[in-house]
């Protein structure tokens, strides 16, 4: 699996950024592409050319496709029973920002409108407490990178980067 983290310019430099953590963890796996909104990545756009890109997203999000996006959008449900439709993909994309900034990008980006967008099965809540306006049920970027190599059976990747994260955010979050 690998995984492109389409990154906000503002998440370099900030200390919360568990994108740093995926990186660590997976190496040469992961292909960092910080997003322009008027000159898109030529290596991001090479990539999506092949067909085999799947855009990460939330389930939450559906709702926020407007009326013409939506018919045309395929979503695929990751869960323990169909984790093997994850092989259609030679990358998934991962956008590393705030929520608030994630909206922006995949609105101001048409190029990820056709993507296929996965949406990972999750039951747990995010333990990720370093950061303010969480959308309910959003996991931050090492959570979905975990979920998403726990579901490509590479557990031992998911274990190592589930523990980096659990460090790097030791305050128990309040409900």
């Amino acid at each position: 699996m690998n995984i492109i983290l389409l990154t906000h310019q503002r998440e370099l430099d900030r200390k919360t950024n568990t994108g740093k953590l995926v990186r660590e963890v997976m190496l040469g796996q992961v292909k960092v592409i910080v997003w322009d909104r008027v000159n898109p990545n030529p290596y991001l756009l090479d990539k999506l050319a092949t067909k085999q890109v799947g855009l990460l997203f939330p389930k939450q999000e559906h709702s926020t496709l407007n009326d013409i996006q939506a018919p045309l959008q395929r979503f695929i449900d990751i869960d323990n029973d169909n984790a093997h439709r994850l092989a259609e993909f030679s990358h998934v994309i991962i956008i590393d920002s705030t929520w608030q900034e994630a909206r922006k990008i995949y609105n101001r980006s048409d190029y990820l409108h056709p993507l296929t967008k996965i949406t990972l099965v999750n039951e747990l809540p995010s333990i990720f407490s370093l950061r303010r306006n969480q959308i309910e049920g959003g996991l931050c970027t090492a959570e979905c990178a975990c979920l998403l190599l726990s579901y490509c059976g590479l557990s031992t990747e998911a274990d190592v980067l589930r523990e980096k994260l659990i460090n790097f955010n030791p305050k128990p979050r309040s409900v």
